[in-house]
């Protein structure tokens, strides 16, 4: 086999496993994740169920690859802003969470399953969520200087959106929960 064809079949098993998470988070938010099924998502891909099998082991795998995307997706923005930060810790914080929490919640408060979506992935995917919180624990750190101070920074920014507020209430919370902590 040549290094085009190679290539070609790589990209091709990419572009399929994009048009699948595609499908699933357009169907995660429509239905939620309980109702969506994969021959929701199959279709949605414009893909067959099978070939969902072929790349992932079930809707939970869908769901956990997703999420991480997403995250991680977020990471390069965060890491901007620590290095182009100054001494302004409030500053620095403020712009770090504005990426990672404030930019997505203005689209994903819109959104009429969302807290079901929340809830499966603590269900499912508990161990990428610890994995995403270390990663922020160690973002709050570079600016806070304590571990401990960064993990209960963290740990107390998960409870401003558990009543699903407004973008603009969300943002007064973290402002406040900043000037505690700086």
């Amino acid at each position: 086999m040549s290094d085009i064809t190679v290539a070609t079949s790589r990209d091709r098993e990419d572009e399929r496993r994009d048009a699948i998470m595609a499908g699933a988070h357009a169907c995660f938010l429509q239905y939620g994740f309980a109702k969506t099924s994969l021959d929701d998502i199959a279709q949605r891909a414009g893909i067959s169920r099978p070939l969902i099998y072929r790349k992932f082991k079930n809707k939970e795998a869908i769901l956990a690859a997703l999420y991480d995307f997403k995250l991680n997706a977020l990471y390069p923005q965060v890491e901007a802003v620590l290095a182009k930060r100054g001494s302004d810790k409030r500053e620095t914080l403020l712009r770090m969470w504005e990426v990672l929490l404030l930019d997505a919640w203005a689209e994903l408060i819109q959104i009429p399953m969302v807290s079901e979506l929340f809830d499966a992935c603590s269900r499912h995917v508990p161990e990428l969520e610890k994995k995403h919180e270390l990663r922020r624990i160690e973002y709050a750190q570079a600016v806070l200087g304590s571990h401990d101070l960064a993990e209960v920074f963290v740990l107390a920014t998960k409870g401003l959106t558990k009543d699903l507020p407004s973008e603009a209430v969300l943002r007064r919370r973290l402002m406040i929960l900043i000037d505690r902590f700086v």
